[in-house]
């Protein structure tokens, strides 16, 4: 018999494989052509300028954008587990995830009342 996780290493073989072989071509096969322009930061056409605009901070709503994703998004990874193993686990397990959810989805008209997800 043999184990299980031989395809997820293969698989994961295959993978790193593939992007040192990618890396590796592109650094033989490509063009070492190197000037001012290439090396200058590129923002979207716009000229790069030494100081930002707003004095160089940087608003709070990002900050607190990308925690709320992170917050939401590890909740979300908690339900994984229960879904693969949702037939022998039983009833408390369950009511457990049900309480859990109810967690979630307070937090989330929490966020939503408090206008944490309006960008202005």
């Amino acid at each position: 018999m043999s184990n299980p996780y031989v395809p997820l290493l293969i698989l994961l073989a295959l993978g790193f494989g593939f992007a040192a072989l990618s890396v590796g071509t592109s650094l033989v096969v490509g063009p070492k052509r190197y000037n001012r322009a290439k090396m200058e930061a590129y923002e979207c056409g716009i000229q790069p300028t030494p100081r930002a605009q707003g004095g160089g901070r940087v608003p709070i709503k990002y900050f607190l954008t990308a925690m709320l994703f992170i917050i939401f998004d590890i909740e979300s990874v908690f339900l994984y587990p229960f879904a693969v193993a949702f037939d022998q686990l039983g009833l408390f397990a369950l009511v457990e995830m049900v309480l859990f959810i109810i967690t979630v989805f307070v937090a989330y008209a929490y966020v939503w009342k408090r206008g944490g997800l309006e960008w202005d």
